[in-house]
């Protein structure tokens, strides 16, 4: 069975390393690191969440997974108004970004609900 939240952000994790090597070799590498670390914690964390505990600890798992996706578009948001991004790239990374972050949002707010 297809999992959407996994697929996207594991591709968003990979969009974000190849910009990361980008921006390295840029030698910007202060807000690179910042933004691989978040960027790819979406993912991990979403996967941590397969194998939560409990129905609280999917939730939390999620909830984090939410503030690295946020983290996330700041850096791109700096980086672009920085002018290391592309018009293209930067509108590509932030509407997955958002896409991802409303994804997340709206499962942890399913998952509160069937706690009731």
């Amino acid at each position: 069975m297809k999992n959407i939240v996994k697929e996207k952000s594991f591709a968003f994790a990979v969009e974000i390393v190849n910009l990361c090597r980008e921006l390295q070799g840029q030698k910007e590498f202060v807000i690179s690191k910042q933004l691989v670390r978040s960027g790819t914690a979406i993912g991990a964390l979403i996967r941590e969440a397969e194998h939560a505990e409990s129905k609280k600890d999917f939730i939390h798992k999620f909830a984090i997974s939410q503030k690295e996706c946020n983290e996330s578009l700041y850096w791109l948001e700096l980086l672009y108004a920085t002018n290391y991004t592309s018009d293209t790239v930067f509108n590509k990374l932030k509407s997955d970004g958002t896409e991802l972050l409303k994804i997340i949002t709206s499962i942890i707010k399913s998952s509160k609900a069937s706690l009731k």
